[in-house]
């Protein structure tokens, strides 16, 4: 199941579980619309891959057991472990590649 990340691991926007603004990549690394961006420029600093918006798991189970009450956002914050410079160098390497060739 998706976890639902509780902040931008960039700049540590909240992004609760209903927040359009929210971006993952295909390990679940999540950031906010804007630093998707701006500062990454649609390039994961952790994995190299591309972005989507997270989806929104719905707060009322509509079908039994499935909802955000059955199933609850992560609370663990993350944080990047590169600095803005190499993250600079990293997505300029790769930006110019469409996602789906990386």
């Amino acid at each position: 199941m998706l976890e639902l990340r509780p902040n931008c691991e960039a700049c540590d926007r909240d992004l609760p579980p209903e927040s359009a603004e929210a971006y993952i990549c295909s390990y679940e690394c999540t950031f906010c619309a804007d630093c998707v961006e701006d500062l990454l420029q649609n390039v994961c600093p952790n994995c190299g891959g591309g972005f989507m918006p997270r989806p929104v798991r719905p707060k009322t189970a509509y079908r039994p057991g499935v909802s955000l009450a059955d199933d609850p956002a992560g609370t663990q914050r993350r944080r990047l472990k590169f600095g803005r410079k190499d993250i600079a160098a990293f997505a300029k390497k790769l930006r110019a590649i469409p996602p789906e060739k990386r």
